[in-house]
């Protein structure tokens, strides 16, 4: 089958339509956004705050530039996979840009999980509100006390109790759980026993933020930094009811919705860091133009036109390997897809470091100071080596597939 990885003419016009507002509309207000988080309490958002952000999300949903990600829904505009891989690069130019769209993790992959799996009652309170872009969400998962690279240790105990279903245990790393506009939980939690098949011992169950029993103990810090006001929390669950109903699928269902949810929301990071990177050799190059030293341009001395030449070639090769994880995913077989996941999942956050870094070089002191995004850009990006998996387990996976190309025998 002929592999198509470009767009539609009318899809590529929506996208110059997102780069324009991303260059004219929201890049310019990036700064001050973010300094309105030192403010009072960095966990609510400033009035100026919410002005800046609610309005750019207001005129992105009035020009109907809203919810690309829905690349397998009536509710969305019809996009590929391939064809939202190039809206979810640019949007990763600004840390702004996911959210203005309405194209935010978790929400994206939490959104598909309530549509897909959700009961109708979900779908009206949950998955309505986060398409409209009034409420977020997180997605909780990982546990301080387990490896939670194999998910199959993922211990939260969810008991049955009558009608409800009782939790008990701690989560940590919860993306987003710290908005104060955060209204709902996803959460991965165990309700088999020992005896159960490993991977029917697991569920998901959504839990509304703010029911008793929930306690935020700390915000984690990324390098330093809590990521106020989204956060990623360390949270506990003491007693924790919630109906049964809430349950996504029935128990021991858990592995099957989180496959479904995690392999899109892969490609979704994997291509809003290639955007970073691409930022990233933007500022390289400009620097490497206007700053001077030993009488000349930066960009003529040393290694540095090697550097820049290494670096797009780089970006290319990227990202031509995630519109090709990109078409995998639209021709409907997640299992051949998942090596290819893995392969982006690796190399995207490695390229995009390798960019940044080189751009904080160029720079020098400058390149690790809050004068320029860079140290920011390279934290949230080597974040992403470890979040859905950590490099280690994505290479087992493509090692795993490429060795069975060569042998019977379980691998």
């Amino acid at each position: 089958m002929p592999m198509n990885l470009g767009m539609r003419p009318e899809i590529a016009a929506l996208l110059e339509q997102v780069k324009g507002m991303i260059r004219d509309e929201i890049m310019p207000l990036e700064d001050e956004y973010h300094a309105e988080i030192a403010k009072g309490d960095r966990w609510t958002y400033t009035p100026r705050q919410a002005e800046i952000l609610e309005g750019l999300k207001a005129r992105a949903r009035d020009r109907g530039l809203w919810n690309f990600w829905l690349t397998d829904s009536d509710k969305g505009l019809g996009l590929t996979t391939v064809e939202y891989a190039y809206f979810a690069e640019e949007m990763g130019k600004t840390p702004l840009g996911a959210e203005v769209f309405n194209c935010s993790a978790p929400d994206t992959g939490n959104m598909e999980v309530f549509e897909r799996y959700g009961n109708a009652e979900m779908k009206e309170r949950w998955l309505k509100p986060l398409l409209n872009g009034d409420i977020r969400s997180a997605y909780l998962m990982t546990e301080p006390d387990v490896a939670s690279s194999d998910a199959t240790n993922i211990s939260m105990s969810c008991v049955r109790d009558g009608d409800d279903y009782v939790l008990n245990g701690e989560k940590y790393w919860s993306s987003g759980a710290g908005d104060p506009r955060c209204k709902v939980y996803i959460v991965m939690v165990k309700t088999g026993d020992e005896d159960t098949p490993k991977h029917q011992r697991h569920s998901m169950i959504v839990v509304p933020a703010g029911t008793d029993g929930i306690e935020v103990l700390r915000p984690m810090e990324v390098y330093g930094h809590d990521d106020a006001p989204h956060g990623h929390m360390h949270m506990r669950f003491t007693n924790v009811r919630v109906p049964a109903s809430n349950i996504l699928l029935g128990e021991g269902r858990g592995f099957e919705i989180a496959q479904g949810r995690l392999g899109p929301g892969r490609i979704h990071h994997c291509m809003r860091a290639i955007g970073q990177a691409e930022a990233a050799l933007e500022q390289m190059c400009r620097r490497a133009l206007d700053r001077e030293a030993f009488g000349k341009p930066i960009a003529h001395l040393g290694a540095n036109y090697d550097i820049i030449a290494n670096c797009r070639m780089e970006i290319e090769m990227v990202r031509l390997l995630c519109l090709k994880t990109a078409w995998y995913m639209d021709q409907g077989d997640a299992r051949a897809a998942a090596p290819w996941i893995s392969q982006i999942k690796v190399m995207a956050p490695q390229v995009a470091l390798k960019v940044i870094d080189e751009a904080v070089q160029m720079h020098g002191g400058t390149g690790i100071s809050q004068d320029t995004p860079l140290a920011k850009m390279w934290t949230h990006v080597r974040t992403l080596r470890l979040a859905d998996g950590p490099d280690a387990v994505h290479r087992r996976q493509v090692a795993r597939a490429e060795l069975k190309k060569h042998t019977q025998q379980k691998v």
